[in-house]
């Protein structure tokens, strides 16, 4: 008889988890030494807090290629939409705690109050990643998802996720926008 609780997760799963998030914290370490790139996770970490860069992003697009205010208003919605289904949805139904309380004290950041997983930066970046191509075309494509890599490992970078956590929430950002693309919200924006 197995004294595996009914509806949780095999204890070998999160091991396996727990491990893999472990080794790659290791191979982040040397990254860390290196003051260029503490620089630019945390300023990315920082930005990437209530989805600023992405309303930067959005905004900056919208006005200056579109010239379409309006267009940017609903995809300050879209995003503020995908925000609450990811941080008052999605994390609500895991309990997952972070690799530190504070994040790594050699970069300071804003403490979150949700749940590790799934990483709501990764999220929004790789939501908006693909809300943005969708939008602007393929052509842009390149520069939206390395901002929003830069963006979901900053996380991990300043120890305030685990990198099995960015890799969920590019996965269910990515998916959010792939059903709001499919809903129709991309005739919001045009």
């Amino acid at each position: 008889m197995s004294d595996q609780v009914p509806g949780a997760a095999p204890v070998g799963l999160i091991g396996r988890l727990d491990a893999f998030d472990a080794r790659a914290d290791l191979l982040l370490e040397p990254l860390r030494r290196r003051r260029p790139l503490g620089w630019l996770f945390r300023t990315a970490s920082r930005l990437g807090d209530f989805s600023l860069v992405w309303q930067i992003v959005g905004c900056t697009y919208a006005l200056a290629v579109e010239r379409d205010l309006v267009a940017y208003l609903w995809f300050a919605a879209l995003v503020a939409l995908e925000s609450l289904t990811v941080n008052q949805g999605v994390k609500r139904l895991f309990r997952r705690s972070r690799p530190t309380e504070t994040g790594d004290p050699r970069y300071t950041v804003r403490k979150p109050r949700t749940s590790s997983f799934p990483s709501g930066h990764a999220s929004a970046a790789f939501f908006c990643a693909t809300i943005l191509t969708a939008w602007a075309g393929a052509a842009w494509a390149p520069l939206w998802f390395v901002l929003a890599v830069v963006v979901a490992l900053s996380r991990p970078f300043v120890r305030i996720h685990h990198v099995s956590d960015v890799i969920a929430g590019a996965a269910v950002g990515a998916a959010l926008a792939g059903l709001a693309i499919a809903l129709g919200a991309l005739d919001l924006l045009r």
